[in-house]
Order: structure tokens, then C-alpha cells, then sequence
């Protein structure tokens, strides 16, 4: 039966390494009783780096200095940035495969709203043709990814000729909430900026798309909420939330479901590096190898949570560096508390 392959992805994050600088601006907002905790937790979270658009947004004279901007102040920046981020990676997939002859264009992205899409300006930015037919998948959070490839997958399958280019673009720090909880802050202390884009064929090469999943978990929709406010999308995850993913994963008959009955110790995992918390909750609940989640725990420190392209970054650097296993499975968490992916097949 024909295949979807992913031929190559090319990422690209912002310049600015705002990391540090929220966790000491996040720092002095708490008790000072709590301070010691928050920041023990924030040296534990495995994150070393996440980048935003912004230029220093806690700092003198940036973004968040003065006040809590309004949704619609985010939105004029989104506006403005996303396109440009989504283009950069683009570009990185353009110096790895030709980009020509693009049929369908999959964009998904949960942190902002513009009107033309985002997938009409990057259609017009990259010269596609009028025709090229576009779907934006938009506020599925971070397994959006898995749905985008899903949707390539589907339109590959049936048009054995499409060339469909997969774009996931999230501006994560646009979403800075005023408070001086320490839940809210280590939810925030998790997310970063950045894009991505492959490109989908039938052509065999790099990644094969294999059957595809979606769960939703019992008894958790409110376990990840992602609410619209005055003062940009406020996140809300909930510290059950690795608990009900590692109790979903020690089911048996849902994990046969999701590795077609293999062990999961037989297969390569690209899971979407949520945080630390969680990438433990899938290595222990699976029984994994220590190093099964390394690309996963790498694109957490150099990156951060960048929504729905943390998937696709994991993705990237097993098309880089390619696992031992020729099986595997992409594996992604968000709102619902929903679980989706596919099966994954390396054929270099």
C-alpha cells in the first residue's frame, strides 16, 4: 500500500534566550518563602535554553517592562513574527531537499490568530501557486504536530503525487500571565518560540508515516487548558498531568494499540518533550532505556516546550542522527488530556 515519508525538516528559533531572565523576573514575583522552591524546581526541569521574539521581554523597556499588554497588542506581534519564524524554517528545509512543485501546504499553530491565515501569508511570502490547496490546524496545542502529519499522511496516501509541506510555528512567550503563583510560573518557565516545516512525499526516504492514533485520556479534560484573555491565552497544566499520562501508559491494551503489539522497548520513541516531569512518566511507565528519550530530553534543554513543534524538532534530530531501532513512534500530549501520534518506520 503506498506510504507518506518525511523526505527532511529544517527548524529555526528566534535569537533571544529569555530563559534566565524570566526565571529570576518570576523569582522576585513569589513569597520569598517559596523562592528557594521555585527555583530548586526550575534547576530540575532540564531546560537549559528556550528562545522568544522578543528582545529582553522582562527587561527595561521590553514587551511585559511596564504592563501586561492586551490580547490584541500579542496578536499584532504574532502577526508579524510568526510568518517571518515559519519562513527561517522553511528555508532550513530548502538547504536539505527541494522545496519545488509544493501541491498541498498543512500549517498548524495554537498561539495566535491572523486573518488572511497564516497559511495565505506563507503561501504568498513563498510564491506557491494560487492553487495549492492549504489547511490550518489551529489551538490543538502540542500534539498538533501529529494531527499536521496525520493530515500530509491522509493527502499523500490518496494523491500519490502531492508534495505537501507540513509548517508548525508557536510563539509561546507571547503568553506572559501576571501572577505571582508558583504554578502559573512553572507551567510558563516550560515554553519557548519556534518553527518548523517538512516536506511529505510518496517518494521513499527519511521517515515513513505509519498508522496513525488519537486518545482521549478518561477523567482529565481539565488537566491542560489553554483559555483566551484579555491579556493573551492563559495556560493551565496541572501537576496531575505526567501521573495520568504514566497510568494511561501502563495500560497494556493501550499501548499494543499505539506500538501495533511490540514491545516498546523494540522501537524508537519521538515524543514530544512536554517537560521533564512527563518525559519520566512515558520512560518509566514503557520501562524504556535510559537513552530511548535522549533526542527528546536534548530538544527540552536546548529548546524548551515549543508547543506544537517540539514534536517535530525530536523528529528532525532522528533524521539526523537515526536511531539503532528501524521502528518507532511519534507520541504527543495536550489539551483534552488527549494522547496522539503515528507509527514510524526509519528507512533512511
Amino acid at each position: 500500500m503506498l506510504s507518506a515519508f518525511v523526505r527532511a525538516i529544517g527548524t529555526a528559533t528566534p535569537p533571544h534566550d529569555i530563559h534566565h531572565a524570566f526565571i529570576d523576573w518570576a523569582s522576585a514575583r513569589i513569597d520569598p518563602d517559596m523562592r528557594p522552591v521555585f527555583r530548586r524546581m526550575a534547576s530540575r526541569a532540564g531546560i537549559g535554553h528556550r528562545w522568544s521574539v522578543l528582545a529582553d521581554p522582562v527587561g527595561p523597556g521590553g514587551f511585559y517592562a511596564d504592563r501586561m499588554p492586551g490580547t490584541e497588542a500579542r496578536m499584532a506581534v504574532y502577526a508579524d513574527r510568526a510568518p517571518a519564524l515559519a519562513l527561517d524554517a522553511v528555508e532550513a528545509l530548502a538547504q536539505q531537499i527541494d522545496c519545488g512543485g509544493i501541491t498541498h501546504l498543512v500549517v498548524a499553530s495554537c498561539t495566535g490568530f491572523v486573518a488572511p491565515g497564516i497559511d495565505q501569508i506563507l503561501a504568498r511570502s513563498l510564491g506557491l501557486s494560487p492553487s495549492v490547496e492549504r489547511t490550518l490546524i489551529g489551538f490543538m496545542g502540542c500534539y498538533a504536530a501529529a494531527a499536521a502529519l496525520r493530515k500530509a499522511r491522509h493527502i499523500v496516501r490518496s494523491e500519490p503525487m502531492a508534495r505537501v509541506l507540513v509548517v508548525t510555528v508557536e510563539l509561546s512567550t507571547l503568553h506572559l500571565q501576571d501572577t505571582h503563583a508558583i504554578e502559573p510560573l512553572l507551567a510558563m518557565l516550560q515554553f519557548g518560540d519556534g518553527a518548523a516545516a517538512a516536506l511529505v512525499t510518496s517518494e521513499a526516504g527519511g521517515i515513513a508515516l505509519g498508522t496513525p492514533f488519537a486518545a482521549a485520556l478518561p477523567d482529565s479534560a481539565d488537566l491542560i487548558r489553554w483559555t483566551i484573555t484579555d491579556q493573551g491565552f492563559a495556560m493551565h497544566l496541572d501537576g496531575a498531568v505526567p501521573g495520568r499520562i504514566g497510568h494511561a501508559l501502563a495500560d497494556p491494551a493501550f499501548v499494543a494499540r499505539i506500538t501495533g503489539g511490540l514491545q516498546p522497548g523494540e522501537l524508537f520513541w519521538a515524543v514530544h518533550a512536554g517537560g521533564r516531569s512527563i518525559l519520566d512518566a512515558v520512560g518509566h511507565a514503557l520501562a524504556l532505556p535510559p537513552d530511548a528519550l535522549a533526542q527528546s530530553r536534548r530538544v527540552l534543554a536546548e529548546k524548551g516546550n515549543m508547543s506544537s513543534v517540539t514534536l517535530m524538532a525530536v523528529l528532525a534530530a532522528m533524521l539526523a542522527d537515526p536511531p539503532p531501532q528501524r521502528q518507532g513512534v511519534a507520541l504527543a500530549f495536550g489539551p483534552g488530556l488527549a494522547a496522539e501520534g503515528l507509527a514510524l518506520e526509519h528507512v533512511g
